[in-house]
């Protein structure tokens, strides 16, 4: 049984068929392009989409409006400090100003970035600097069947071979995706994580930790490391962040907020390099383009990620949907992690190419059959690698019940049942970046 009760509700429907096979043609079969008023589920992005606490609407009210130096402000700083370890913060209006304002400080032209996993945002960030990102992921992130407790983790032979190909001096910065969303949400052990620091201090790089989901992986561990049983989610989500010299969070995952992010450092010239930046894109450094409210619930959101039984609850949904799902033979990448459950679309269509799009194709299809809107994580949304096609549904925040899930369940399996009733796709449009190209890029099914 859940800790919480609802105080807020909103109303939902399913639309017909017809009007979900319009709809999805309007949008160029790309379900980013939907109306959120046309989807009955929406399992599009955890960001942003989850419901706050009574305390955090609570401390919305108290909110300081200041331009500069807002209580707001020192309220979140504090949190940071309390909860993460670090001094100095610059809040962003989401986790991609804080990549911008951090990359853009720390990148320049010609750089080699290797991360766990780089992101699409992430992506697209070092490559806007003029960078290369390399993804370095465990050997055991390719088996979607593998029972790797760490999956997510940093490959650090991969590590040294890029070391030994470009040179140090190339890689300026090392960065870690905990949990790593690109690897379906897989953790990262604190032994990986005291690892790549240590790797990163060898060449005398900056080790970076992509935190959005640090409640998430802090349960992973208490749960699957040895050593780490007794230990609380609070004190092991400080000793992930002491290995790190800075930070990037988007407060739309697990500080439980609806907007905002930050960028968090340990140096204070980096601090007041990044500073600079932040007032160029984001706003003064005390507000980051945030109003003082949405900053104190970010505030309030830090405290209660890693307090007892909120991360508990949250990662235990996420496993009832994979176990609901696996019920009904629909291929999930296993073990689920903590945010999400991923789809194989390779074994749901394996009648499908590769350069048809198969996950896409998934996409559509849990649309069309149950109005469930998923993203696709493999070879659409990131071109030119060489990744599993998989289908993210990333469950929101203390937002859907067990029916809900149950319903997403027999969506995924009326796919599976009706898998030869659909074939691939071809873009017909997209934008010049390819590494943001599945947010506003257009479909359409391939001719026969």
């Amino acid at each position: 049984m859940r800790s919480y009760k609802a105080k807020m509700v909103e109303p939902i429907r399913l639309i017909s068929r017809e009007e979900r096979e319009a709809a999805l043609d309007e949008a160029g079969y790309n379900a980013f392009n939907l109306d959120a008023r046309d989807v009955y589920i929406d399992l599009l992005t955890d960001s942003g989409t989850g419901t706050m606490s009574a305390d955090q609407w609570a401390a919305m009210i108290r909110g300081d409006e200041a331009y500069a130096g807002s209580e707001s402000f020192h309220r979140l700083a504090d949190s940071v400090s309390d909860v993460m370890g670090f001094d100095y913060v610059i809040p962003t209006h989401q986790g991609r100003g804080a990549e911008n304002v951090l990359y853009g400080t720390l990148l320049e032209e010609g750089d080699v970035v290797p991360n766990n996993s780089h992101f699409d945002t992430t992506r697209a960030h070092v490559v806007n600097q003029g960078a290369e990102p390399i993804d370095c992921p465990s050997p055991a992130a390719r088996d979607p069947d593998s029972t790797d407790p760490f999956k997510g983790n940093f490959d650090l032979d991969a590590g040294w071979a890029l070391v030994e190909e470009v040179g140090e001096d190339a890689i300026p910065v090392v960065v870690l995706t905990i949990t790593n969303n690109s690897v379906a949400g897989q953790p990262v052990s604190m032994e990986n994580i005291e690892a790549v620091a240590e790797f990163a201090t060898e060449i005398d790089a900056l080790f970076v930790i992509d935190a959005c989901r640090f409640a998430e992986n802090a349960h992973f561990i208490k749960e699957r490391e040895p050593g780490y049983e007794d230990v609380s989610i609070a004190d092991i989500a400080r000793e992930q962040f002491a290995h790190a010299d800075a930070i990037t969070m988007s407060g739309k995952k697990d500080a439980l907020v609806n907007i905002g992010g930050f960028a968090a450092m340990r140096d204070e010239t980096l601090y007041e390099h990044a500073k600079q930046r932040a007032i160029l894109y984001e706003g003064f450094p005390t507000y980051g383009g945030l109003s003082g409210r949405d900053i104190d619930a970010m505030a309030v959101g830090l405290r209660e990620a890693v307090t007892p039984p909120y991360v508990e609850e949250r990662v235990e949904q996420v496993a009832e949907l994979g176990d609901l799902l696996s019920e009904r033979d629909v291929p999930v990448y296993l073990p689920t992690g903590g945010h999400a459950v991923y789809l194989d679309a390779s074994e749901i269509f394996p009648h499908i190419p590769k350069d048809q799009f198969p996950g896409q194709e998934l996409v559509c299809a849990l649309y069309l059959e149950g109005g469930v809107r998923g993203v696709e994580l493999g070879g659409f949304a990131f071109p030119g690698t060489d990744r599993p096609d998989l289908v993210r549904l990333a469950l929101p925040r203390r937002t859907y019940s067990y029916e809900h899930l149950e319903h997403i369940a027999e969506t995924a399996a009326s796919v599976l049942d009706n898998a030869e009733e659909y074939s691939g796709l071809e873009i017909v449009e997209e934008p010049p970046m390819k590494e943001l190209r599945h947010f506003s890029a257009k479909l359409e099914p391939v001719s026969e």
